[in-house]
């Protein structure tokens, strides 16, 4: 239980920072896409193997896959219809929307990998993809929506809060939970998160930062690979 928290504190904390950056300061949007690029790549690479790979060994092409499909759906539909409201400006809920949507289903997949000495990588990848995720959607959500920083900031700790709690509550609940049920947890939480990833987290970066941001995924890509090592 208490690493479970550790754990869940690690990946909404990260969060919380990014936020409270976001509403404070301007970054370069140089240096800001680098982060959102970097991210995506610990992402990428944390989807492949902590969330989809040990589904589809459990469960196979069909259920993993329908699992995978679900999550992605669920993420597209919900930021099209944020969009139809807000139009354009959009984004910054998007990415909080994002958050929540892979956040829960990661942390709660992370919270059970925890009972087989498993989820460094993920934890590391979330934390890393949380900060530029925060960051970003906060100063977007600052400087086009008219909110206050204090109730955009409590809103980023909610999310947060939120995080740690279902990393407890799927660490608590693992040992109740069919193979099946835990696939497609974590299923579903790579489909969400390749969704943010193409819907909203890589445009962004890439609309920022131009052609070379695609290095910087490479980056996030190869030292998550390297810490599964």
């Amino acid at each position: 239980m208490l690493k479970a928290l550790l754990y869940g504190t690690g990946t909404a904390a990260p969060l919380i920072v990014g936020a409270a950056v976001g509403l404070r300061w301007t970054l370069p949007k140089q240096l800001l896409a680098t982060l959102m690029a970097f991210g995506a790549g610990t992402m990428i690479a944390a989807v492949s193997s902590e969330l989809f790979e040990p589904a589809f060994h459990r469960t196979g092409a069909v259920v993993a896959g329908l699992a995978l499909f679900l999550g992605a759906g669920v993420y597209v539909l919900a930021s099209h219809l944020i969009e139809t409201k807000l139009g354009p400006a959009a984004i910054g809920w998007a990415l909080m929307l994002g958050t929540v949507l892979d956040g829960v289903p990661e942390n709660t997949a992370l919270g059970v990998s925890l009972t087989t000495g498993g989820g460094l990588v993920l934890v590391v990848a979330v934390a890393v993809g949380n900060v530029p995720e925060a960051i970003g959607g906060a100063a977007l959500m600052r400087d086009n929506h008219g909110l206050s920083r204090k109730r955009s900031f409590m809103l980023w700790v909610a999310t947060g809060v939120v995080l740690v709690l279902v990393t407890v509550l799927g660490n608590s609940l693992s040992d109740n939970l069919s193979e099946v049920q835990i696939s497609t947890v974590q299923a579903f939480a790579g489909g969400a998160t390749i969704a943010v990833l193409a819907d909203s987290l890589m445009p962004e970066a890439y609309r920022e930062g131009g052609w070379w941001v695609g290095m910087a995924t490479a980056a996030g890509f190869l030292v998550a690979f390297v810490l599964q090592g």
